[in-house]
């Protein structure tokens, strides 16, 4: 099978993160549980300035290699390429967040898995023109059987792989929302994404 993995909230403990730097910037104390919306500016209620220096922190090369792994992620990962997939993670991150991710994912014996930055939340200015960035028209334009994402912003984008099983990783942000098709499957963790998996 050919599968999409996204990076942030399924491999890593992204919002875990940024809760804590609202708190220790903004003073802004919102817990992990209370996460309510995938967009942080809404969820902490922050003026533009304040979102943008979140993001200017929460992008900085050291924070993005301290962030946790996601229990089961790597182990889950490798057994899936060890059985013969291709797998890939397909990231919203910024372009120049691609050199730290790319470290982060080798540091968790990810070094198989090829990454790639794609513009699916419309943040970036200017498409790269690199080998590790695609734009959303290169995207569709590819087929996946498998997608793991987490960001009901991103349901859209996974929806044009007509045939795509979607494990949807439960977490606050989208507890709420209706689930698109029935190609889309809620999963608690790891464990479960991967009997949804092999249950296909």
């Amino acid at each position: 099978m050919k599968i999409y993995i996204d990076f942030d909230d399924v491999i890593c403990e992204t919002a875990v993160f940024f809760t804590k730097a609202a708190k220790e910037l903004f003073g802004i104390d919102v817990p992990y549980r209370d996460v309510q919306f995938f967009n942080l500016q809404k969820t902490f209620d922050l003026t533009d300035e304040q979102y943008n220096e979140l993001m200017r922190v929460g992008h900085i090369p050291e924070n993005l290699l301290s962030y946790a792994e996601t229990i089961g992620a790597s182990e889950t990962i490798n057994k899936w390429v060890d059985e013969g997939h291709e797998v890939m993670v397909i990231t919203g991150r910024p372009y120049e967040a691609y050199e730290p991710s790319r470290r982060w994912l080798d540091d968790h014996n990810l070094n198989r898995i090829p990454l790639i930055c794609v513009d699916k939340y419309g943040r970036e200015s200017f498409n790269q023109d690199c080998s590790y960035s695609m734009t959303l028209k290169e995207l569709y334009d590819m087929n996946f059987d498998f997608i793991v994402e987490d960001s009901p912003a991103a349901f859209e984008h996974v929806m044009h792989f007509e045939n795509g099983k979607v494990a949807v990783f439960n977490r606050p942000w989208n507890k709420q929302v209706k689930m698109p098709n029935d190609n889309f499957i809620r999963c608690e963790g790891w464990h479960e994404i991967d009997r949804f998996f092999h249950a296909l």
